[in-house]
């Protein structure tokens, strides 16, 4: 019953996601709100990489940041980011799906050379929040980067100032 609602979640979420993703111009990719902030490509570039830690957390109980190795491939066009968030996506669904609901709630931990990152928590807490909920974070900051370089923001979650009502 959780993986179903987290599954039908995940769908929905990530439609949203793959609109978001496509909107962005290549004439974006360079800008960056700030000397601190990413370039609009790096913040597309993670969004999609988080995509990549679905087996991780979903079928492991410890999360080896060590020994993760990811590999964002060409960022200098939006349509190779888009591609990677696909490439992620389709394993992030497999993940998903061969996942053992039953270790939800397993203790989860995040570590480097034998080292925590973070205090243990629930398996559960984790995909709700390391994945899910910084997913949305992110998405909202790519929404102000592409409102602040003139370009338009698709509806995610109803119309946007962009759609004609």
């Amino acid at each position: 019953m959780m993986k179903q609602a987290l599954l039908g979640e995940f769908l929905h979420e990530a439609e949203s996601t793959r609109k978001l993703l496509k909107a962005i111009p290549d004439s974006a990719l360079n800008w960056k709100p700030s000397e601190k902030s990413w370039t609009t490509a790096e913040l597309a570039s993670h969004i999609a990489e988080v995509y990549n830690w679905y087996d991780g957390t979903f079928n492991q109980d410890i999360f080896d940041m060590g020994e993760y190795q990811y590999d964002k491939g060409d960022i200098t066009k939006a349509e190779n980011i888009v591609a990677k968030f696909e490439e992620n996506f389709a394993k992030a669904h497999q993940a998903m799906e061969v996942s053992d609901e039953s270790t939800y709630f397993n203790e989860w931990r995040m570590e480097a050379q034998g080292n925590s990152l973070f205090p243990p928590m629930p398996k559960i807490q984790v995909i709700r929040s390391f994945l899910y909920n910084h997913l949305y974070h992110h998405r909202g900051e790519l929404i102000i980067y592409l409102r602040s370089t003139g370009n338009s923001v698709p509806g995610i979650y109803g119309p946007t100032a962009d759609d004609k009502m």
